[in-house]
C-alpha cells in the first residue's frame, strides 16, 4: 500500500495521481535520493565538457512519458499552489520559456514529492509555506500595501 496520502501533493492534478504513484511504485529502496528521481524524470540538467567548452542541457535519456507526466503535474500546480505560482512567474521574469520554467518547478516539485513519500506523510502546503518563511525564502514575495 502506498503510504503517500493522495489526498495530498497529488490532488493538486487528479488524474496524473496513478502516473506519479506508479513512477515511485512501493518499494522505497528504489530511490535513495530525490536527485535519483529527477535523473530518471529527465528534469535534472546535464553538463557536457569538452576541452576548454562546456555546455549545459536537458536529459535525452530518460523515460518520456513520466518527464511529461511531473510536467504537466507541475504546470497544473502554477495555479493551485502559492508559491508555485511565485516560482513560475519567477522563471519567467528571468527569461525562462514556460517550458524550462515548468521543468524547474518540476524539479522542485519531485524533492518534496520524495520526502512525503519517504516519510509517508502528506504534504501540507501551510507547513511549507512556513519553513520557507523560516528561511527567508524569496518565494514569499511579500506586497507592500499602496
Amino acid at each position: 500500500m502506498f503510504t503517500i496520502k493522495p489526498e495530498s501533493v497529488f490532488t493538486i492534478t487528479g488524474i496524473r495521481t496513478p502516473r506519479l504513484l506508479a513512477t515511485l511504485g512501493e518499494d522505497k529502496s528504489r530511490f535513495s535520493s530525490a536527485q535519483e528521481i529527477q535523473n530518471y524524470a529527465g528534469l535534472s540538467p546535464v553538463t557536457e565538457r569538452s576541452g576548454q567548452k562546456s555546455w549545459v542541457h536537458w536529459r535525452w535519456q530518460c523515460s518520456k512519458f513520466v518527464r511529461q507526466s511531473f510536467i504537466e503535474w507541475a504546470s497544473k500546480s502554477v495555479g493551485q499552489s502559492y508559491w508555485a505560482g511565485i516560482y513560475y512567474a519567477q522563471q519567467k521574469a528571468k527569461g525562462n520559456s514556460h517550458q524550462s520554467a515548468v521543468r524547474a518547478l518540476a524539479y522542485k516539485w519531485v524533492r518534496i514529492l520524495f520526502r512525503c513519500w519517504k516519510t509517508g506523510k502528506a504534504y501540507d502546503e501551510s507547513k511549507y509555506l512556513k519553513a520557507l518563511k523560516e528561511k527567508g525564502s524569496p518565494l514569499l514575495v511579500v506586497e507592500k500595501a499602496c
